[in-house]
């Protein structure tokens, strides 16, 4: 039998005759010491309980900055109207209606502890249709972090805590119905007298807490916006598939991409969680900027120069891949469904005009520790990951490797090899990468070897942690390592050839970046030819390693175009993009 058939066959005590009392006495049938008493105060007690929980899944935010006991002083709109509607349903469509507005309520609670962690981490809500796989990469996250046991509590944890809010705030709901069905006139006139003082508090914006009034409809608002972001949602899909039918590069020759660039190694580097708050927090950009103008100081010695300047990310906290995919096609690939889509097309991308250009293109992916369906769309000659860089050191938690290792690694497959090919290579630098802790230091480039010389180094380290305070000194000392390797990689097999390529890929975490930051990294060119800096003279970047703060922001889905059409003849005209039968705008965040 279904839950909802239960519910039909089950009598409401609100609609069952009373029978009129007898004058014969009768025999109690309650077992002998449960005094009829504490049965009344027990079901007092459950209603209470039920009610506080209903109350509390209708006003609770949907950020932990929010979740505070200010917070919870609010009037919720949906609890009056629910009074309202459900007593004066006929029985059988008031248990059912109880029931799914039970179910809503507990899904709606849900999504709500899911925009908790996803602006935690990512700096945004939750889209119930496009972000799913994320959970995956979460739990990757989570596997790779804290082993395997942590990730099955993690799944067990969140499987039973999804599973009893549901149970709970349907049976509550249920409950109170039947409460308030009992007692209608009063229950009707207690939502009209509360419903008037919503109203008035409403209209008068009354708040305890910033940004949360006191006449409350956040889970109504929450339920509509999601209604509409799933919408936008399924039509993304149309949309992208617009922006992608227009490449002005597509059919261009092999000859005439990146001549400019003919006989260089270019190495295109993403800097994990490299974002404008290293060079523009007052507690990080002291020492970070004096990083990067000694390195400057210590490259233009050794004959290099550099350009530096902003770019807006797709992602922020996370999804370094959106980011990668974004700087490399030329689109704005920021959801999992863009994703996607891209690498079911046949997009042409900045490794895949280097290759078309003669160059050998190497991906260098050290988080890939399983087999990598993307390969095959970006087409590398050769892909380096954590299954066969030929690490044997210690795990830094997510950062499989050093970015040290990753370097030298590279750099002897690669590189070292006599008369080898000009290279191009998209790499992915971990060590920055979150909880960043414990961290590597740095050692002789002769000494990395198999990476045994970095064994005992986590143990010695500082261990993650959740503390804001300790969590920022840790991000500060991450970035400072990742720079700093790359500046001595520069230094000790730089080259006359070398075009080195690196920016972030997102900013970190709002923990370290505050709420709503800017998505903005640094982006940087270090070139030991000066033709090469003299091609993009008219990008308007800083000189040094170190952008400043009026430097030019791009949007990181336009760098594949700027940078082909500053190292080879410009592309013609690009066909026109079919319009979209309507605009899809961008889903919301609170």
């Amino acid at each position: 039998m279904s839950f909802f058939a239960r519910i039909r066959r089950t009598p409401d005590p609100a609609d069952v005759a009373v029978p009129v009392a007898s004058t014969e006495p009768v025999a109690s049938t309650e077992p002998a010491g449960t005094p009829r008493r504490w049965r009344r105060i027990a079901a007092v007690v459950t209603t209470v309980v039920a009610a506080l929980l209903v109350f509390a899944a209708l006003v609770a935010p949907n950020r932990l900055s929010r979740l505070t006991p200010g917070g919870f002083a609010r009037l919720p709109v949906e609890a009056l109207a629910g009074v309202a509607v459900l007593v004066l349903l006929p029985p059988r469509v008031r248990r059912v209606v109880a029931a799914l507005a039970g179910v809503l309520l507990g899904l709606l609670t849900i999504l709500k502890m899911l925009d908790m962690g996803f602006i935690e981490t990512l700096d945004r809500t939750f889209d119930p249709v496009l972000d799913w796989p994320l959970l995956g990469d979460g739990l990757n996250f989570v596997q790779r972090t804290y082993g395997v046991p942590g990730a099955v509590v993690a799944v067990a944890v969140a499987v039973v805590v999804a599973g009893s809010l549901v149970a709970l705030l349907t049976g509550s709901v249920l409950r109170l119905t039947r409460v308030a069905a009992r007692h209608r006139t009063a229950s009707l006139r207690t939502a009209a007298v509360l419903g008037v003082a919503w109203i008035a508090l409403a209209a008068t914006g009354v708040t305890l807490v910033p940004l949360l009034p006191l006449a409350a409809n956040s889970t109504a608002a929450l339920a509509y916006d999601r209604a509409g972001q799933i919408r936008v949602g399924l039509q993304d899909k149309r949309a992208f598939a617009a922006e992608a039918a227009v490449d002005a590069y597509r059919d261009t020759p092999g000859d005439q991409f990146l001549t400019a660039l003919r006989g260089k190694d270019v190495l295109v580097t993403f800097v994990e969680s490299y974002g404008r708050v290293a060079v523009a927090d007052p507690e990080f950009a002291p020492r970070i900027t004096a990083l990067l103008a000694a390195g400057t100081r210590d490259l233009a010695a050794a004959g290099f120069g550099a350009r530096s300047a902003f770019l807006t990310s797709p992602t922020a906290g996370g999804g370094s891949w959106l980011a990668h995919s974004t700087l490399l096609s030329g689109l704005w690939i920021d959801n999992q469904q863009r994703y996607h889509n891209l690498l079911a097309s046949d997009r042409l991308t900045l490794d895949g005009a280097f290759k078309r250009a003669g160059w050998r293109t190497v991906g260098v992916q050290p988080a890939v520790t399983r087999a990598w369906p993307e390969a095959s769309f970006y087409g590398y000659d050769r892909l380096l990951t954590a299954q066969n860089l030929g690490y044997r050191g210690p795990l830094f938690n997510f950062a499989s490797m050093p970015d040290q290792y990753t370097l030298s690694a590279f750099q002897h497959d690669e590189r070292s090899v006599p008369g080898h090919a000009p290279i191009m290579a998209e790499m992915a630098l971990l060590s920055s990468h979150s909880p960043w802790a414990p961290l590597p230091r740095l050692v002789d480039w002769n000494a990395v070897g198999d990476g045994t010389v970095f064994d005992g180094m986590p143990e010695t380290g500082e261990a993650p942690n959740v503390d804001r305070t300790r969590v920022r000194d840790a991000y500060r000392q991450a970035v400072e390592y990742s720079l700093n390797t790359l500046i001595s990689y520069v230094l000790t097999y730089g080259g006359d050839n070398l075009v080195l390529v690196f920016l972030g890929d997102h900013q970190p975490a709002p923990i370290v970046s505050g709420e709503g930051a800017p998505r903005e990294v640094p982006v940087t060119i270090v070139a030991h030819d000066p033709a090469v800096l003299a091609r993009v003279a008219g990008w308007g970047w800083q000189d040094g390693l170190a952008p400043a703060p009026t430097s030019p922001v791009w949007r990181m889905d336009t760098f594949r175009d700027r940078f082909l059409s500053a190292f080879g003849p410009p592309a013609g005209p690009a066909p026109a993009a079919p319009v979209p039968p309507s605009p899809v705008p961008s889903p919301s965040t609170h």
